[in-house]
């Protein structure tokens, strides 16, 4: 029995605000992808300026990646994390491509700093990023 609570006691556990975090990562890049190849022209409009159905068509793939980073951080894979630093290097690149300025485009790579701030929120003296494999 002693066996037994000693495995639940050190089960990989993660605090309630980095899985909010997640699933808000999931719903938001599900959502923004389907936009993209939905509504393409509206977000181009929105955007300011002709982006090209290629552009979105990355934009989408970046989205649907970072679906799949997220539910791979879910399972305790530390290439999910990996995953997303290389989504928002390549959407700098695409966003500095189509026009956006420099600045607002660097402000994308913000998401994987607030992603390793959440990953290192502590469940039981311990960050979810110590759990990632």
């Amino acid at each position: 029995m002693d066996h037994l609570n000693k495995n639940i006691s050190t089960a990989k556990q993660r605090h309630g605000c980095v899985t909010a975090w997640l699933i808000l990562m999931i719903i938001v890049n599900a959502l923004t992808s389907l936009s993209y190849l939905l509504a393409g022209n509206t977000v181009s409009q929105n955007l300011g300026g002709d982006i090209s159905n290629l552009m979105m068509i990355v934009l989408a793939l970046i989205g649907i990646a970072n679906v799949i980073f997220a539910v791979l951080l879910f399972q305790w894979n530390k290439i999910g994390f990996w995953g997303f630093l290389g989504t928002s290097l390549i959407a700098l690149f695409v966003n500095i491509n189509i026009g956006i300025g420099i600045g607002q485009s660097l402000l994308g790579l913000l998401g994987i700093v607030i992603l390793y701030a959440v990953l290192q929120i502590k469940k039981d003296h311990v960050p979810a990023w110590n759990h990632l494999g």
